[in-house]
């Protein structure tokens, strides 16, 4: 895009969509502020998509996003808005956008919400950037997401006091954690809780192999074990694992499920850095003319990469950590 064209870019609106990730208030900081001091007007929307249909425009200031860097959620709320997938939708919104005057739009969320700026871009021309807030951090093209570090963080927590328990009453827990599609979550919350199985959404859980473990355990003198199971597209997955460990082994166990305490509390110092960093760039990119794209951490560095690349998701992690996983469970 020419220089020129990227003078007429005089406002620009951001949302959250989908899932809510600790860090997303620090990303809407930073694209704040750094609009405002490159002479932009900036006006947040409220419930994401959703709140975008509405006409749900606020006009940001500096003091608008004033002491909100250590709150997890959104100041600007979320959702989902799965009337955004039809294209008369997206229609709809390209005309509000120019009623309101709005020049370009950064989306903060997942694959789906990359993907309905993707379309809105694609047929109408409209600019958009992504930014990567979930959890899960299955973006692909990216190696991180906003709020990974803070969930994982979580889970850690609760899976150390579960332990504690565990190991004073002998007792095994299977303890979940979010992770429809994707292993991070459960694979990091397993590496650093030292927990003897980690179990995988798309993988068949191995109950010889979950049996055999806790056996080996007992024999070499412990009295409990900690089962680290990703919460899986279908509900119910760890009670299944725990009927058919004490059905097929005779082995009983304890369930907990974390839930949503992992979306929840205060970002990390990462979540911070890191949501504050593509904030910056994301508005850095609307004013070089450089659409649509998505802000990636790469190697360390925050970059903007095309967002055509980073609409599907990380389906199978890195195989290494899952070696780590395995030669520390022993």
């Amino acid at each position: 895009m020419s220089p020129s064209k990227t003078n007429t870019i005089k406002n620009i609106a951001v949302l959250c969509s989908g899932g809510d990730s600790p860090g997303m208030n620090c990303a809407i900081r930073a694209v704040v502020r750094t609009a405002i001091g490159d002479g932009l007007n900036v006006y947040g929307i409220k419930r994401g998509f959703a709140g975008l249909l509405e006409g749900s425009f606020e006009k940001m200031d500096a003091s608008s996003v004033g002491n909100i860097i250590q709150h997890g959620g959104t100041i600007l709320q979320t959702s989902r808005c799965p009337e955004f997938h039809e294209p008369e939708t997206r229609k709809e919104a390209f005309h509000i956008l120019n009623r309101k005057n709005i020049d370009a739009l950064i989306v903060i969320g997942g694959n789906g919400s990359y993907n309905g700026a993707f379309k809105l871009n694609e047929e109408h021309g409209f600019p958009v950037i992504g930014i990567p807030g979930t959890i899960d951090n299955d973006i692909e093209g990216t190696d991180y997401s906003i709020g990974f570090d803070s969930a994982v963080q979580t889970a850690v927590e609760a899976v150390d006091k579960i332990r504690d328990t565990a190991h004073s009453h002998a007792r095994n827990f299977i303890v979940e954690v979010m992770g429809r599609k994707s292993p991070a979550i459960a694979l990091h919350v397993g590496v650093c809780t030292g927990a003897e199985n980690i179990i995988f959404p798309s993988k068949e859980v191995d109950y010889e192999q979950i049996s055999k473990d806790i056996v080996r355990g007992i024999k070499r003198g412990k009295s409990s074990s900690i089962i680290i199971c990703a919460e899986g597209e279908e509900p119910g997955l760890s009670y299944k694992i725990q009927e058919e460990l004490k059905k097929s082994a005779g082995i009983e166990t304890h369930v907990c499920i974390l839930g949503h305490i992992q979306r929840g509390g205060n970002p990390s110092a990462i979540d911070r850095f890191v949501a504050s960093r593509m904030g910056y760039v994301a508005v850095k990119a609307i004013l070089e003319g450089n659409y649509p794209v998505a802000t990636a951490y790469v190697q360390g560095e925050v970059m903007p990469i095309p967002l055509k690349d980073s609409l599907g998701k990380k389906r199978d992690y890195l195989p290494h950590f899952v070696d780590l996983a395995r030669a520390l469970s022993i």
